[in-house]
């Protein structure tokens, strides 16, 4: 008789339960850590020790089933990894609300059963593709911290040295540095501008371009003075304004190089997956957001159709309908990844600001817009027409691209 085996996963240990057919429960629910040993004793003392068939159910939570599932497969145990939503709005059929983890385990266990010809088994992700994954999630991660610092800097400039930000429109190098932050760390505080002469100045900021790797301009130099002069500031020049500028711009400064690191990398990484370049010949789709999309969504050819993958971006609308009521406007569902939310509106903000008139998501956003949807609305049916593209583009392109390689 088959078995179920559920697994509730938590950080380092986890519960494992097994019910069989007969809704019987063959494996006491029991603890076992994520360690080479523990593993070890769950698949060979007791779960390759069950009579019948195996399959293991576990949920989705983030990085904590990962040595798990992967120890499970590679001893050859049928593993299927289920969204925790499903799970959870499973046999909720009792009045009492016991949530501890060897209930968990036995309900998933009692999902597997009653779901056991629709369980999917787990997959290994493409090495390349989960490093892409992971880098493109530090990318945001880094350019997150990177406004977060920026617009710190810009708040604190407003105290000593207003608009100091505007002065140079330079855009930030390979190795992380911008020059108006290189500029403000020097000449922290207007009044080291304001208090000496023109010539002085033009003097010292030419030692300063030379130091930093710029450009020297006169014209630059008198303009820079200029706007040095006449501004009322709210701390003085001393010590403490110093401290205080000359730290946020070295923490900017470093983190801007982490991030440039980081994208270097993203770039790299991406321009080995085979569908890169048809991803990034979409329109609105950059450099990043190409790498970002393919890391988010994954190899398309897992989704049986353009639906599937519109609910797993959660870009798909939500009904509501029961008896003679039926809701004309559901809004959009958010179940799947909100990375590739963010990723998809991105491309969609693109097609808005250029407005190309011969682009079909664009065509179909402005439709929606002169019937009177709301933003949101609209700009949601534009994700969702751009992910139907994309499903019609890239995964013929892959299957073509495999048959060319067989």
């Amino acid at each position: 008789m088959n078995n179920a085996v559920g697994i509730d996963v938590s950080k380092g240990k986890s519960m494992v339960a097994a019910v069989n057919f007969a809704k019987e429960v063959t494996l006491t629910p029991r603890e076992f850590e994520h360690t080479e040993t523990g593993l070890e004793r769950l698949i060979y003392n007791h779960l390759l020790t069950l009579d019948g068939g195996v399959r293991v159910i576990m949920e989705a939570t983030g990085r904590y089933h990962e040595p798990v599932v992967a120890a499970l497969h590679e001893a050859g145990i049928y593993v299927s990894v289920v969204n925790p939503l499903i799970i959870h709005d499973y046999g909720n059929n009792s009045i009492r609300r016991v949530k501890t983890d060897r209930k968990d385990a036995l309900k998933i266990a009692r999902y597997g059963i009653d779901n056991w010809g629709e369980l999917r088994e787990y997959t290994p992700v493409d090495s390349m593709r989960q490093q892409l994954k992971l880098t493109c999630r530090q990318y945001n991660f880094y350019m997150k911290q990177v406004i977060q610092q920026q617009n710190n800097l810009v708040s604190l400039s407003d105290k000593v040295f207003p608009r100091v930000n505007e002065i140079f429109s330079s855009p930030a190098r390979k190795d992380g540095r911008q020059k108006w932050v290189d500029f403000f760390a020097t000449f922290w505080h207007c009044d080291c501008i304001a208090r000496v002469s023109e010539s002085a100045f033009v003097e010292r900021y030419r030692k300063w371009c030379k130091r930093k790797g710029y450009n020297f301009s006169a014209d630059k130099a008198f303009d820079v003075y200029v706007d040095g002069l006449g501004h009322q500031t709210t701390l003085p020049k001393n010590a403490y304004a110093k401290l205080i500028v000359t730290t946020a711009c070295s923490q900017l400064t470093a983190t801007l190089k982490g991030l440039m690191t980081i994208k270097a990398e993203v770039l790299r990484i991406a321009a080995l997956m085979p569908e890169y370049e048809c991803v990034k010949s979409l329109y609105g789709v950059g450099d990043i957001t190409a790498a970002q999309l393919i890391a988010e969504i994954g190899d398309v050819r897992r989704f049986a159709n353009r639906s599937s993958l519109i609910a797993f971006a959660g870009v798909d609308p939500s009904t509501n309908q029961s008896g003679k009521y039926e809701s004309k406007s559901g809004k959009a569902t958010k179940r799947g990844s909100s990375h590739l939310r963010k990723t998809l509106f991105q491309v969609v903000s693109t097609h808005l600001k250029r407005s190309p008139e011969n682009e079909a998501v664009f065509q179909f956003i402005d439709r929606k817009r002169a019937e009177g949807k709301p933003y949101h609305v609209y700009m949601t049916a534009g994700a969702n027409k751009f992910l139907r593209i994309y499903y019609g583009i890239i995964k013929p392109f892959l299957i073509a691209l495999d048959s060319e390689n067989n």
